[in-house]
């Protein structure tokens, strides 16, 4: 394979493997099969923010006296940020090629926070959002960059959980999460990633996909094509039923992994949810199915070896006495769709892994070549299993939910 080199001038954190695989096949149009390499060179007068002047310009309790970048996202820039009273804030510059619309995104995050801290005892089980001194929940600055601040919470955050009950608390901080907003009107909200699982929606892209197959990739994974095209009516299931109105509307997180629950470091019990960038209208089902897919799952996402990969019941059990003893206003029909949420889910998301192969990885972050592939199959893997488990599966939300009702 061929390899063509570019120096770009870099601002961190923008996401370049995706300009990689997009000018990857851009040229393979015209030079057959070649490799795009970015490298980056960041200029140093790039690297010093000046903090100061981001911060002066937020109802900040003191004056920042340091600041360190924080986490491990790959979406945002983030800083922890130090005041001379003490006190602990979170400076984020929101990631404009992500979220196409910051203050519809800012918007959402905080009616939804202004709602949640009125209705929580504790201060910690709601994020708080530091205005500007002009009142507003965001600074856009001279290059047109969008940032937020919002403090600094104690508690710390699971990759994966160490015992069943650290899985319980996740369905503890997500079903409260949706007990909280159940009167939330979730039709006031944007949708800051359009039709983001309307899966028949997602069907119709992954069809047009199949029609143009860019790279000739299509040959090699028919098996994993066919498979999804035999679940297109079932992928479907939970979009008609909201169109129906047989589920109701509801406030969804949309990336509800255990990563995102702060839990008390003391109690190691669930404080609260955290990155709402993703906050808006969807189906309590989504939000479930997301959690089961990631959670409950036997193998990493990207695990080749398929036989690894399966649903373990007994996590899923353990999640859904969680979600359901928090999530007590969910209506019957909402309750026994659960387990389809997680098939669902699992089958979109194994779609878009298999559509972004096909079209190239330009989506999905990649490591190697065939990286989205393996993720799809984990995922249909993940799919089958469930299915052969979905009467057992269905057992256990009627079981769970007789005792919470008791």
């Amino acid at each position: 394979m061929l390899s063509r080199h570019f120096f770009i001038l870099y601002e961190p954190r923008v996401c370049l493997y995706r300009l990689e695989n997009l000018f990857t096949l851009l040229f393979a149009r015209f030079y057959g099969k070649i490799r795009v390499r970015f490298y980056v060179q960041i200029p140093n007068e790039v690297i010093p923010l000046d903090i100061k002047k981001l911060t002066s310009v937020f109802q900040l309790n003191g004056k920042p006296i340091s600041w360190r970048e924080f986490g491990h996202g790959h979406i945002n820039s983030t800083f922890k940020v130090t005041t001379d009273t003490g006190a602990e804030y979170i400076l984020q510059k929101i990631n404009k090629y992500v979220f196409r619309n910051p203050p519809r995104l800012m918007s959402n995050v905080m009616a939804v926070t202004d709602y949640l801290r009125a209705r929580v005892e504790d201060p910690r089980m709601a994020m708080h959002f530091i205005l500007t001194k002009r009142g507003h929940p965001y600074y856009r600055d001279s290059e047109g960059d969008f940032w937020r601040m919002y403090d600094f919470m104690q508690g710390f955050c699971l990759d994966a959980p160490e015992s069943d009950e650290d899985f319980y608390q996740s369905g503890i901080a997500f079903g409260r999460f949706q007990e909280l907003l159940s009167d939330f009107p979730a039709n006031t909200l944007y949708e800051t990633i359009p039709e983001f699982h309307n899966t028949i929606d997602r069907y119709r892209q992954f069809k047009a996909s199949l029609a143009v197959d860019p790279l000739g990739r299509l040959a090699c994974v028919q098996e994993e094509v066919d498979f999804v095209l035999a679940h297109e009516e079932v992928g479907g299931t939970l979009q008609r039923m909201l169109q129906s109105g047989e589920l109701p509307l509801r406030v969804t997180h949309n990336d509800t992994k255990l990563n995102n629950v702060l839990l008390d470091r003391k109690t190691r019990k669930a404080l609260c949810v955290l990155d709402l960038d993703t906050v808006m209208p969807g189906l309590s089902a989504h939000d479930f199915g997301d959690s089961i897919r990631f959670g409950a799952a036997t193998a990493a996402e990207d695990e080749q070896d398929l036989s690894k990969m399966s649903m373990d019941l007994h996590m899923f059990e353990v999640y859904t006495r969680g979600f359901l003893e928090a999530a007590t206003k969910l209506t019957d029909k909402e309750v026994e769709m659960l387990p389809m949420g997680a098939l669902i889910m699992t089958l979109e998301v194994g779609l878009r892994f298999l559509k972004d192969y096909i079209d190239g990885d330009l989506y999905f972050k990649t490591a190697y070549p065939e990286h989205n592939l393996v993720r799809a199959r984990t995922q249909l893997k993940l799919v089958a299993d469930m299915e052969t488990k979905m009467e057992e599966m269905n057992r256990i939300v009627a079981k769970v939910r007789a005792s919470v009702n008791k």
